[in-house]
């Protein structure tokens, strides 16, 4: 029996099909990119950049991000053109010793700021200290003594706090603490002076008003409307009330969106708004307050009217898939900042990844790795 030949532009037409059918089945595009969740502390760029439960995330003016890489005890730089590098602290060693580059340790640090010379300033969570980072990498404490929690108000070492976590500096060189387990809100000075800006320390609570009137219930993120303007106002992630607050120039607080004590993902204004645990807290040029809804893996906005929306992901959905709005997953996210174009990064902590949302919410992953394909795919479809 002969077996025909087939045409040659038969045999072109059916190889070309094949090609296809395999590239459908293997590939959602011939440009998948695949997050790599595995932690580690490698420094690089592309794939192989690894994070250890990264929990806090700034950038400075240059487009450069600075992150607290909570798990591995370090704080690591990623360069505007994606380069990542470890500026101060040694991977896997926790400890509290001022120094250099390798040789300064932290623990588990948390909120982190820049200011505009390319200083870092980080609340060390569990050494109870707040550390500064020159742009050299040198790490100093300027605000509390390690491994001592209290409350007292004073200079430098004589104060005391307890697990802070969120930071903000104003231009003129004031800092702003969410001092999360003593449930209050401190202010350090140039000069190193601490003092209690609002809440009481020990009581936590919902109430607004003024100083220690106001209560808080394990506060976190915290962020200024405008660094440069002495009338600014504070706005705080109340993680444990499930709400947003606001701190005004006359020191009153208010709640801006949420209901203490109920939690939910539900958009809206005011209090018919919900959250569940929110914690990174950030403002873009615009004044769009963007929150990491950290119990709905979502990302949201608040406006300053107090309205609510979601940005990117799916309540109560993790995962790291990157996509556009709900289509995008994230696995508690912790740490968020804003660049000068309105761009937001997320320390994606339960994903070991740095995420990147733009303002009509595309979800992208930094240093993801290409997806691999059983055929070669020739043609975009």
């Amino acid at each position: 029996m002969r077996i025909a030949k087939l045409p040659a532009r038969l045999s072109l037409c059916l190889l070309a099909l094949t090609l296809a059918a395999c590239c459908r089945t293997s590939q959602t595009n011939c440009e998948a990119t695949t997050p790599n969740t595995e932690a580690g502390s490698t420094d690089g760029s592309g794939s192989k950049v690894r994070f250890n439960q990264p929990g806090a995330i700034a950038v400075d003016a240059g487009g450069n991000l600075f992150v607290a890489d909570t798990a591995n005890n370090t704080i690591r730089k990623i360069t505007a053109a994606g380069d990542a590098s470890t500026l101060a602290g040694s991977a896997g060693n926790s400890g509290s010793s001022d120094g250099n580059g390798s040789l300064a340790r932290f623990n588990q640090p948390g909120g982190i700021a820049v200011d505009a010379a390319g200083n870092l300033y980080l609340a060390d969570t569990q050494n109870h200290t707040i550390r500064m980072v020159t742009s050299a990498g040198l790490v100093t404490t300027i605000a509390g003594r390690a491994g001592q929690a209290g409350q007292d108000d004073g200079t430098a070492g004589n104060a005391r706090f307890n697990q802070p976590w969120g930071v903000t500096r104003d231009a003129a060189g004031n800092l702003y603490v969410t001092d999360t387990g003593n449930a209050t809100v401190r202010k350090i000075t140039a000069a190193g002076v601490v003092t209690t800006l609002a809440g009481s320390a020990g009581n936590q609570g919902s109430s607004d008003g003024a100083g220690t009137r106001a209560q808080f219930n394990l506060p976190r993120g915290i962020a200024l409307d405008s660094a440069s303007n002495p009338a600014a106002n504070l706005y705080i992630a109340d993680t444990g009330n499930n709400t947003i607050r606001k701190i005004d120039q006359n020191g009153g607080v208010s709640t801006l969106a949420g209901t203490a004590g109920s939690s939910g993902s539900d958009d809206g204004s005011g209090q018919r708004a919900r959250f569940s645990q929110p914690y990174g807290l950030a403002i873009d040029s615009a004044g769009n307050i963007r929150i990491s809804d950290n119990g709905n893996q979502l990302i949201r906005t608040v406006s300053v009217t107090g309205v609510a929306s979601t940005l990117a992901g799916a309540a109560g959905t993790a995962g790291d898939a990157n996509g556009s709005g709900s289509k995008a997953s994230f696995n508690q996210p912790k740490g968020i900042a804003a660049d000068a174009a309105n761009s937001i990064y997320v320390a994606d902590t339960g994903n070991n990844l740095i995420r990147k949302v733009t303002t009509d919410g595309q979800v992208s992953t930094l240093f993801s790795s290409g997806s691999s394909s059983s055929c070669l795919c020739l043609f975009k479809f």
